[in-house]
């Protein structure tokens, strides 16, 4: 694995492989030799794992930016969240089921180095959808409707995000809520467990197909499938998960969600677009504020990436743009049936 991380680094131009270390230990010892620009790590490492390497990393490096590898499992799954809670940046899973050593550098490539380069800002290219314009657009005016439904998009650093929102809902919610956030299979229903057990009053647990939206109730985007909203016979909001191509080369999208949220619900739909690479939300924000709905967006600062929720701030189509912090007093604000906006 070390060895294929190197060919994939060493094969995009701009970037140089500074030091290779076999275990934790050595990595630390070799950090303050070759001051990198960014860290990855592999959740399993002899004599020091991963986490804990990025414990210690951490308190030397705050800011360093650290991608963890980790098996696609529910074990690899569970370390990924840990390593994310911990500080990680981002992280990929290895390419392992795969027919031959050029299918594992493609898809290593695909999914590395677009993320090096979104935490690398200015060592590295970054890609056209990961940095909005420069001058944000002013939010396009329309007549707001009530809240009946909120729909949550994000990316990278989306599980500590989603973590700081759900602890900040401290009242049960009036109104349903659905989330989508980019992770794999498996993925997700460990991202649902860890924030059903969290603090705060909204409760979580990964869609199926035809669950019933309730009040106070988030369900979560499954892994690999798209999550829409339909209405049953008997007026009941119900999930609809799909297998239709990925959007933003994503599934579950943000924009899937929000669409089909406006088409079931009209303005009586909330957007929130928060951390994430690319643009994903975008659209689907777009036809929220062209039914009447509401668009909350997440502010540059607290994002770890601010290409979705920039997107969107770009686009004037935000009504408010807020640090992690205040999104959920948004959120509660917005959602208990007023047409405040």
């Amino acid at each position: 694995m070390r060895r294929l991380v190197s060919e994939v680094l060493e094969r995009e131009g701009g970037i140089e492989v500074a030091a290779v270390a076999p275990n934790g230990r050595i990595a630390l010892q070799k950090l303050t030799q070759v001051n990198p620009d960014f860290v990855t790590l592999d959740v399993e490492m002899p004599e020091l794992d991963g986490i804990a390497t990025l414990r210690e990393l951490r308190r030397t490096h705050p800011k360093l930016p650290v991608i963890m590898l980790s098996l696609a499992t529910q074990r690899g799954a569970i370390a990924t969240l840990d390593a994310l809670a911990a500080g990680a940046s981002d992280y990929v899973t290895k390419p392992l089921d795969v027919a031959n050593l050029q299918e594992s550098i493609e898809r290593l490539s695909a999914d590395l180095l677009p993320k090096v380069r979104a935490h690398c800002r200015g060592e590295t290219p970054q890609p056209r959808t990961a940095a909005p314009p420069a001058a944000p657009a002013a939010p396009r005016p329309v007549r707001r409707g009530a809240v009946e439904f909120v729909c949550i998009g994000t990316s990278t650093g989306g599980p500590n995000a989603l973590a700081d929102v759900f602890a900040g809902l401290t009242r049960p919610l009036p109104v349903p809520v659905a989330i989508v956030q980019h992770m794999p299979p498996m993925f997700t229903q460990m991202l649902a467990e860890r924030l059903n057990a969290g603090p705060g009053a909204l409760r979580c647990r990964e869609a199926r197909d035809g669950d019933a939206f309730e009040p106070g109730v988030a369900l979560l985007a499954p892994g690999g499938r798209h999550l829409g909203v339909a209405r049953a016979p008997d007026g009941r909001l119900i999930a609809r998960l799909v297998d239709s191509p990925p959007e933003n080369s994503c599934r579950p999208a943000a924009d899937v969600l929000f669409r089909q949220a406006v088409d079931v619900l009209g303005g009586g739909v909330l957007g929130v677009v928060m951390t994430g690479m690319g643009h994903d939300g975008c659209r689907g924000a777009e036809r929220i504020r062209e039914a009447g709905g509401h668009v909350i967006a997440q502010d540059e600062a607290t994002s770890v990436v601010w290409g979705m929720p920039g997107s969107v701030v770009q686009a004037g189509l935000a009504d408010v743009v807020v640090p992690l912090g205040q999104i959920a007093g948004e959120i509660t604000r917005r959602s208990g049936g007023g047409t405040s906006g």
